[in-house]
């Protein structure tokens, strides 16, 4: 039996559409804002677990020689961008400090077990990484501290 909605289900329907469509820009900024919140989760759960982190990047077999400075690098970018994305602060800074890490995570760390994975690393990171480029091309968004501080103006 097909479901059939009646005229006033479909009108409420488009209704909504169209409020969404009118305010695409909003979409982009809690998708900033998600994004943010957990970068910046997932940053604190590296730092409580920097062993595990370290373990992650000599699994890889490369940046031995950086290992130090690298598990200390993600997650202070994951925690510092990501809230600075969460809030819109220098949004394209904060998506410039984790676009290197996320990078390195897709192509010299997941790459090589694959896709389609128990714990679909590869998947879930080349998401990521491909939302923040595209964050990184359309910018803070209205929901921002950066809009709010181009609004108004300097301070006098």
């Amino acid at each position: 039996m097909p479901l059939r909605l009646n005229g006033d289900a479909m009108s409420s329907f488009a209704d909504v559409f169209k409020k969404v469509e009118s305010n695409r820009d909003l979409c982009f900024d809690l998708l900033r804002i998600y994004l943010g919140i957990g970068l910046f989760v997932k940053g604190i759960l590296f730092l409580t677990d920097l062993s595990g982190l370290t373990e992650l990047l000599m699994k890889s077999g490369r940046f031995q020689a950086f290992n130090f400075l690298l598990s200390h690098y993600i997650p202070l970018a994951h925690i510092g961008g990501g809230f600075m994305m969460a809030i819109g602060f220098w949004t394209r800074t904060a998506i410039l400090a984790n676009i290197p890490v996320l990078f390195g995570a897709v192509f010299f760390v997941y790459f090589e077990e694959g896709l389609f994975t128990q714990n679909q690393g590869l998947e879930f990171t080349a998401l990521v990484f491909f939302l923040l480029c595209v964050l990184l091309i359309y910018g803070p968004g209205r929901w921002s501290v950066d809009s709010y501080l181009r609004k108004s103006g300097p301070p006098e």
